[in-house]
Order: structure tokens, then sequence, then C-alpha cells
């Protein structure tokens, strides 16, 4: 198993967030927690707060032990110069690898609020951005409209989605003076707003070889891998029981065979978590109809999913 977190030459770390599906039935050394997960003393609302949001989550181990060193590193760094010792600079710009679906939007809230109560961020919130939003239509435009962006981000992160989009079309393309600015701000303005890209993992690594000089600037690299069939079953089973709702034997046999299929067949393109929600939703109008149908209003009617209810022609 890959250690959560490699601290490569360049200063940059690589966290692997939830676990990836085992090779091997076997477990080795390597298999086991390379640290045990160490409680944090009351005295330390933030965090204790931010973990119990995360706790609703599934998956995202390995975030959880980097919420805690980016936390207790942030608040030593603070007692250290209270103690009038050298600190260390604290950009946090980051890089999210991985394909959609896999709480990589989630994940940059939730750090935004964790920063707000630490003092990183004056306002913790969290601006979503695509090439679309940064991109104009003529010479200045794009500099501008990304400008607009980071002036809206101050204070908080801005989530660019996709962002190797903004390489595709070479060096002629409008999309170079949207990284060209970024990059500007980024240093310019590097404490007052934190720079999130996201995107596929090999797209990401492709945009990066494109532009040497921007890796360096991301000191932090969460990469996101695929949630395991288990995993998406228990978000399934989360969401239907926030909603009282509760699936039969059959009906669970089917939505696990389902999705193991989908992720033999479209390992890259399906959705992950995202696609799994929209199932739910999807499944809980056909449930409601069916009961209209056959004006059954009892509460086991009410509350139990059946197999014939599960709606999978949703978008991947």
């Amino acid at each position: 198993m890959d250690q959560p977190i490699k601290l490569k030459n360049n200063g940059q770390i690589n966290i692997i967030l939830h676990d990836q599906k085992k090779q091997h039935s076997h477990s080795t050394k390597m298999d086991r927690e390379p640290y045990p997960m160490v409680e944090v003393p009351a005295k330390h609302p933030e965090l204790k707060h931010i973990e119990e949001e995360l706790a609703n989550l599934v998956g995202l181990t390995e975030m959880k032990k980097m919420v805690k060193e980016i936390y207790a590193w942030l608040y030593i760094n603070k007692k250290r110069e209270e103690q009038g010792l050298k600190v260390g600079k604290q950009v946090l710009h980051m890089l999210f690898k991985g394909n959609p679906g896999t709480g990589k939007t989630t994940v940059a809230r939730l750090l935004g609020k964790l920063f707000l109560q630490m003092n990183v961020l004056s306002k913790g919130h969290l601006i979503e951005a695509e090439r679309a939003d940064l991109v104009g239509e003529y010479i200045g435009h794009t500099a501008q409209k990304t400008r607009d962006l980071i002036k809206k981000a101050m204070g908080g992160i801005l989530f660019v989605d996709e962002a190797y989009s903004l390489a595709r079309g070479g060096e002629k393309d409008f999309g170079k003076e949207a990284i060209d600015t970024l990059v500007k701000h980024m240093e310019d303005k590097q404490h007052d707003f934190i720079l999130i890209l996201a995107g596929y993992s090999r797209e990401m690594e492709n945009f990066l070889s494109l532009n040497p000089g921007l890796k360096s600037r991301f000191p932090v690299v969460l990469d996101f891998p695929d949630y395991s069939v288990e995993q998406l079953m228990e978000i399934g089973k989360r969401i239907l029981s926030d909603k009282e709702y509760q699936l039969t034997k059959d009906a669970e046999w089917e939505l696990r065979n389902h999705l193991k299929e989908l992720l033999l067949q479209n390992p890259r393109s399906f959705s992950n978590g995202r696609y799994v929600r929209n199932v739910i939703e999807k499944t809980i109008r056909s449930q409601a109809m069916r009961l209209l149908r056959n004006e059954s209003y009892e509460r086991q009617d009410l509350l139990l999913i059946q197999r014939h209810d599960l709606e999978f022609g949703v978008e991947i």
C-alpha cells in the first residue's frame, strides 16, 4: 500500500485519499497503517468540528490524516512565531487529481471551513470555475475574466475543475493567458486566497508537464482514487438512510451487481459517488410512482425500495 504522504525532493506532498482495492488478499507489513490516528485534545475545537463533518463521508481515510497534519503544521507555526522562531512559508495552493465524483469539491469546501476557523482565510468560501469562466473571446478579455474570479475568491478558495483544458489550445490559445494570470496572482496574493486545480489524474500530469514552472507552486498534491463497490454501496445506503428509505435484499443485490459492471466497463468515465446519488434520486421517484399507482401507503411500503424501483438510466 502506498504511504499516505510522500514528500518529494521538490517539497510537494502527495496524498492518497481513500483506499484502493487491494491487489492481493494476504496482509503484509506494508499493508498496515504507517502510523496510528492520534486523538486531538479537546482544546482544538476547530479541528474537531471539521472531523465530525468528515466522519459523515465514506472513505477519505487519508484525507482525515492530512487535515490533522495541516492543522498541526499551522498551529505549531503559530507557536513557533510566538517564541520568535523561524516559520516556514504557509503556501497552501493544491492540486487535486482524480475522476469525477470522488469527493474533490466536497473536500475543498471542508478545507475552506477549516482554514477560516484557523484564520488562514478571512472568508473560507469556495468559488468554483472551469475553462469557460476563465477564458475570454479576444485579447485581454481572458486576463480580465481571470482577475475578476480571483477577486471573488479573495479570502477563500478558487477551485478550477478540469484545469488541464486551459492548455489544450497550445501557445496561441487564450487558455495560456489564463494560466499566466493565475500564476502571477497566486504568487502576488499567495496569502489572500488558495488556488486548487483539479482534474483527471492522467490529464493533470500532462498539463503540469507542459508547464514545468507550475508544479513547484503547489506544495500539496492530493490523489483521489475511485471508490470501491463496497464504498459506493455505503454511500448509497447512507443517502437512503438520511432520507428514511431502505433497500430490500433483492434491491441491494441488484445495485451492487450494477455498480460492479459499471466499474469494469467504464473505469475512467464512471462518476463514482455522484452517479450513486443520481441513481438514488431517480429511484425514489420511481418508487413514488409505483406506490401511487398501487395506492400503497403503509409505513413499510413507504420505507422500502424494491428491486424493480431501481433506475439506472442516469448520466454517468
